[in-house]
């Protein structure tokens, strides 16, 4: 009888993760709830389950590893967000195996196999694609994900996911730009991921536009150069009259930007607003500082490793969304 339970079938009945009762097999209890430990120790011993070679190597091979996807490493909000993951997962014992995906729908999906290939036991992932169908492997195979940052638009109730309130934020920069004498609002927008974060950030603006009545107007930069946005962006303002906010919709945008006013000596907030969502700390010293729309990089990726640590430690689900507020750093920019 006892040659018929696997390692599956225990995990099942104790409500934990396989990678939980491997744990419990071979002994690493680190950060584990005595709890869960009795519980799963009660199921082996009720349904008799002897481990087999290969189940009590799971986590000798493997050894506490999560894996880590992230959009562009070259990004620093990615690193910080890294960072945050991995002073987690550190301290919990565990590993990160970190892959950039280049914000390529399949480079992440190579990067999803490999993952699986290689036994880790959870992901964290800031999503290039939209749609779940990329990561349903990862739920199929018992596997403990979590969405950070970007959001996905179908995905599963039980799945996870950690980002800001980009919207809320843009929505509420809509209603103080009226309320500071301004008429329109330029965004320049950079979309690199189908699951991009500035989705969110362009429907609050929009809506903030109708609800106040501010013009609004979108550049797309994505697959075009410096000089083209150049173009663009110096016959956009000359179209408008009134008081004019321009909004980085990304951290890298905003030195394309600051070239581009130095090259037609623009200066803010003489001839225009300038807003940008983060900086990492370098833009308080351009000019007298520049407004500001800060994430918590470092902070997101904690709440994403210990959200997972929920489902790898304990098999509990964690689904549902944490939702980080956007902080306002008011500098004289606008």
């Amino acid at each position: 009888m006892s040659q018929r339970v696997t390692i599956a079938d225990v995990a099942k009945a104790a409500g934990v993760s396989v990678t939980t009762v491997s744990r419990i097999i071979n002994g690493h209890y680190e950060k584990m709830r005595p709890a869960t430990r009795k519980r799963v120790e009660d199921v082996i011993s009720k349904l008799h389950f002897v481990p087999t070679a290969s189940a009590q190597r799971l986590r000798q091979n493997q050894g506490h590893v999560i894996g880590v996807l992230v959009g562009d490493i070259s990004n620093p909000f990615s690193s910080l967000l890294a960072k945050g993951i991995d002073d987690v997962l550190k301290q919990a014992g565990y590993d990160i195996l970190l892959m950039n995906t280049n914000n390529s729908l399949d480079t992440e999906k190579r990067a999803l196999q490999r993952l699986y290939q290689q036994q880790v036991d959870g992901i964290i992932v800031q999503p290039n694609s939209g749609h779940f169908n990329q990561f349903a492997n990862v739920v199929k195979s018992n596997i403990p994900l979590e969405i950070v940052d970007r959001e996905v638009w179908d995905l599963p109730v039980n799945v996870g996911t950690v980002t800001s309130a980009n919207k809320d934020a843009c929505y509420r920069l809509g209603k103080l730009l009226v309320d500071r004498g301004y008429d329109n609002i330029i965004a320049i927008s950079a979309h690199f991921a189908e699951a991009s974060g500035q989705i969110p950030r362009i429907a609050g603006l929009e809506t903030a536009a109708n609800d106040f009545g501010l013009s609004y107007h979108n550049i797309e930069t994505r697959g075009h150069d410096r000089q083209w946005l150049s173009s663009a962006f110096t016959h956009q303002l000359a179209q408008l009259s009134g008081r004019t906010a321009v909004i980085s919709l990304m951290g890298p945008v905003l030195f394309d930007l600051l070239s581009i006013f130095r090259e037609h000596h623009l200066t803010f907030p003489k001839d225009f607003g300038l807003i940008s969502f983060d900086d990492w700390e370098w833009s308080q010293y351009v000019g007298n500082g520049i407004f500001l729309l800060k994430q918590d990089m470092e902070l997101m990726g904690n709440y994403a490793a210990h959200r997972l640590l929920t489902q790898v430690e304990d098999g509990r689900i964690a689904g549902g969304t944490t939702i980080l507020p956007v902080k306002i750093v008011d500098h004289p920019s606008i």
